[in-house]
């Protein structure tokens, strides 16, 4: 199936659905406790003017993962291993 920009497409098998939608590239996502809606982020596109939409799993991925991105960066400046001189 061939996607246009914005476009998505979806199946589901009991709990589980996989969804693909296309940005600038495809967005493989498994998903299990989000349906396939789309839903409006409120932005524009600057060259046309249309509004952007997006699944609702990606505004809420987006929106949380900044915290474990935070998460993950302060651990990086610390390395858990300590060397240790026997």
């Amino acid at each position: 199936m061939r996607l246009k920009k914005g476009q998505s497409a979806f199946r589901r098998k009991g709990d589980v659905m996989v969804q693909v939608w296309k940005d600038i590239r495809l967005v493989r996502m498994i998903i299990t406790i989000h349906d396939a809606t789309v839903v409006s982020t409120g932005w524009k596109d600057r060259k046309t003017n249309t509004e952007i939409k997006k699944p609702y799993a990606v505004v809420q991925y987006n929106k949380f993962m900044k915290g474990v991105d935070r998460a993950d960066q302060y651990l990086s400046y610390y390395s858990g291993l300590r060397k240790t001189a026997k």
